[in-house]
């Protein structure tokens, strides 16, 4: 499952951790998406979507 939300584009991110003693050791900040069925032009049809737009109703859900 692809880590970006199809709706608002919001991707991993990367950076250091920095530990007391600075030291910097790489990561990964991951979006919290998933995959939902969404109404788009009167089809039903499934997307990885952020809980930020899922909450915030960018997208329609399909019941």
């Amino acid at each position: 499952m692809a880590k970006y939300c199809e709706v608002c584009g919001k991707d991993t991110v990367s950076g250091h951790t920095i530990t007391h003693s600075d030291r910097k050791i790489k990561r990964t900040w991951k979006p919290n998406v998933k995959t939902i069925t969404v109404l788009e032009n009167g089809k039903a049809t499934r997307k990885t979507v952020c809980t930020r737009c899922i909450r915030s109703g960018k997208v329609q859900r399909a019941n």
